[in-house]
């Protein structure tokens, strides 16, 4: 038996990249020990390369589109038919809010059976629900 993929949120790889940034070292240890598939969606692929472009320019968001080329993660497509309950969910969360990219990965758990994740985002994935009540276990900044 396989077991589910871990997800993988935008501040993930930021900090994965960014030899600065305060979570890269554990970013760092957790993927060295992570012995399960990575997986992540378009809304946060595309806000990860804005973000890396800003932050690193081009040859970062190169690097992070080449891991992702070689296979290293897996980009889990959203259908036209969920735009409800991206939408649902959004509402749901707006006092937060709650963003597309937020959204895509509360979708994701709720299509792998399983919320564990890797996030620089601990206000928003301990307070989101997948499957409206089980709770996601960041395995990025658990105690």
């Amino acid at each position: 038996m396989t077991s589910s993929p871990v997800i993988a949120d935008t501040g993930f790889w930021v900090a994965l990249t960014n030899r600065s940034d305060t979570h890269h070292a554990r970013a760092v240890e957790v993927l060295e020990g992570l012995e399960r598939r990575l997986v992540t969606t378009w809304p946060v692929l595309t806000e990860t390369c804005h973000i890396l472009l800003r932050r690193g320019g081009s040859a970062a968001q190169r690097r992070f589109l080449e891991s992702w080329l070689k296979g290293s993660f897996d980009v889990h497509d959203l259908n036209p038919e969920q735009a409800a309950q991206i939408h649902a969910l959004m509402l749901r969360y707006e006092s937060l809010p709650m963003d597309l990219a937020d959204a895509s990965l509360v979708l994701l758990a709720e299509a792998l059976g399983c919320g564990d994740i890797l996030s620089t985002d601990r206000r928003d994935f301990e307070t989101y629900r997948w499957k409206q009540r089980t709770p996601f276990r960041n395995l990025l900044l658990s105690d």
